[in-house]
């Protein structure tokens, strides 16, 4: 009385396929979501952008004036705490000196914030930025340098 043994279990050679298979389409989905994490940055950017254009009103509704300094808003806007910082690099967001104009004059009456925007833009040597002024957010796209003016250009 012969028994015959059934197999159980996988061979070696399917186990590897299994494998291949597995991070093949481990490798697309991650590819496609570095678009995704790209896009979630813009949106956490846009949304910074916005909240310092938000503080930057409340402080001329206190004052009549924006607030006039050389580097990016810090503490002396109270209803910006804490201040936002870039999602990637984890450096402030972009600034123009607002404290005084060309020729002496002075600008506290606008002032300019921006971001730079993963976003691709074409030319390769442009960026795209999502600015903020008096005049509101929005997004400026193929500049070749950061704006420079107040209001943003």
């Amino acid at each position: 009385m012969f028994f015959s043994k059934a197999k159980k279990g996988f061979t070696l050679i399917e186990l590897l396929v299994v494998i291949a298979i597995i991070g093949i389409l481990a490798g697309i989905v991650l590819v496609s979501l570095s678009g995704a994490r790209a896009s979630a940055r813009d949106a956490r950017r846009q949304a910074d952008i916005d909240s310092i254009k938000t503080a930057m009103e409340l402080f001329y509704n206190d004052n009549n004036a924006y607030l006039q300094q050389a580097l990016a808003p810090t503490i002396q806007l109270p209803s910006l705490n804490p201040v936002p910082k870039d999602p990637s690099i984890g450096a402030s967001y972009g600034w123009v000196d607002n404290s005084s104009g060309v020729g002496g004059t002075n600008t506290n009456q606008s002032y300019c914030a921006y971001a730079v925007l993963e976003k691709a833009a074409t030319p390769p040597t442009s960026k795209n930025y999502f600015v903020t002024d008096p005049k509101g957010p929005r997004q400026i796209i193929n500049l070749a340098a950061a704006p420079a003016t107040t209001p943003c250009n």
